[in-house]
């Protein structure tokens, strides 16, 4: 072998290598995609799940909460609210939040409030709805613990 690298093996090792990397990401990227309907549960999106992921962008939820880390840190994380807050029954879950939405704004406690949006119940059911197909979705155990 020569003791120096000439330009044809440097070449060379630029496009094998770069050909190397584009098929290990075309691969890995195929294999995600392949895994997408067994890790969500969209095949569960209802016309009420629907409306209630509206409401949360309308009234801009992301702006001070997470949903599976996007968003911001201010408020808790919602990815896992009913398996927090709903001891894993809907009807308890949609009454939890029901009375925790008409008891806005809290007390101040020295940060900002969470402002009352005066949604109607059938609002905040949807909301309750697409919260608890949100918990469902397989997100790898986000957060790490369980009060987000």
């Amino acid at each position: 072998m020569a003791e120096r690298i000439t330009k044809n093996m440097a070449r060379n090792i630029y496009f094998g290598g770069s050909l190397f990397a584009i098929l290990v990401f075309a691969g890995l990227t195929f294999d995600t995609v392949q895994k997408v309907p067994e890790l969500s549960n969209d095949d569960q999106i209802t016309e009420s799940v629907a409306s209630g992921k509206n409401l949360w962008e309308v009234n801009n939820c992301v702006g001070c909460h997470t949903i599976m880390g996007e968003g911001a840190y201010y408020a808790p994380e919602l990815a896992n609210v009913f398996d927090r807050r709903g001891q894993a029954d809907e009807a308890y879950f949609k009454s939890y939040l029901q009375a925790w939405m008409a008891a806005q704004p809290l007390p101040n406690n020295g940060r900002r409030k969470m402002p009352q949006f005066n949604l109607t119940e059938e609002q905040v059911n949807d909301l309750a709805n697409f919260l608890i197909w949100t918990s469902r979705i397989d997100d790898n155990d986000w957060p790490p613990n369980i009060e987000g």
